[in-house]
């Protein structure tokens, strides 16, 4: 995901604070992984650890990864996802 896509779907929670507050929190907790992520890399290359490498790869693909999964369970029609529509799908 861009950081526009991480920031529009921020935002949305923002500005929509009242009955979404679990959605939020979750947002939340996916961004700091993501932050943790980001963090972390260099440390994992400093300690030269592919272990923490890999896991700080996995963080940094996290929100992106939970993005695809309410995209799909939306198009299934099993969860409504009222912030899809500001988290436009990555151009490939």
């Amino acid at each position: 995901m861009t950081l526009q896509q991480l920031a529009s779907i921020k935002q949305w929670h923002l500005s929509h604070p009242l009955g979404h507050r679990v959605e939020t929190q979750v947002w939340d907790a996916l961004l700091a992984s993501w932050v943790f992520g980001w963090s972390g890399l260099p440390a994992a290359w400093f300690l030269r650890s592919l272990a923490l490498a890999g896991l700080c790869l996995s963080l940094l693909l996290l929100p992106g990864l939970y993005v695809r999964l309410r995209r799909r369970l939306h198009q299934r029609g099993r969860l409504r996802c009222d912030w899809l529509a500001s988290a436009p799908p990555s151009v490939r």
